[in-house]
């Protein structure tokens, strides 16, 4: 059960803030059903209804600082994505952004920047698949490591690559 106040992930939303939980008064809707009443924190506007009994499907509590410092830390142990057939790469990309996860977002993410630094020494455009899944990939994954490290989600992407560049080059002189 999630309160009111908290903020959460909630499926394609992204991070939201659960405004109420409450039963709805609209026609063709169970009166007896409690529903969240989530508020999108990077869509202005937007309202989510997500009936409590079935929340557990595409909703979830938003990392820690610790799991957000953690994640940080393990990126560039994550896997990329193996695409064997180009034909699927979109329904694997979809696939990877229904997992819910930041680490499935982080291997999209890791995936489609190497994809395109190739085609861009190829001398062709990023693919518009790529495009649109690197997009949806970084503003889950930026938006909800904000929120858990209390930083502006414009800074999230600059904070995560000096924490890995300052590990390898602490590691570095280690060795």
């Amino acid at each position: 059960m999630f309160e009111i106040g908290e903020h959460v992930v909630c499926g394609n939303k992204g991070v939201c803030i659960v405004e109420n939980i409450t039963t709805l008064d609209i026609s063709g809707v169970d009166k007896e059903r409690k529903y969240y009443i989530l508020k999108p924190k990077y869509t202005a506007g937007s309202t989510v209804y997500v009936p409590v009994d079935a929340a557990g499907e595409s909703m979830r509590k938003v990392l820690s600082r610790e799991e957000a410092q953690r994640l940080i830390v393990s990126i560039p142990e994550i896997p990329l994505i193996e695409i064997a057939n180009d034909k699927f790469t979109e329904q694997i990309y979809r696939e990877s952004m229904k997992a819910n996860r930041c680490e499935e977002w982080v291997r999209v993410i890791k995936t489609i920047y190497l994809r395109k630094q190739k085609r861009i020494q190829a001398g062709r455009k990023v693919t518009a698949v790529d495009a649109k899944y690197i997009h949806m990939a970084e503003e889950r994954l930026y938006g909800e490591l904000a929120v858990a490290l209390g930083m502006d989600r414009e800074d999230v992407e600059a904070y995560i690559v000096g924490e890995i560049r300052g590990r390898a080059e602490k590691s570095a002189l280690q060795t």
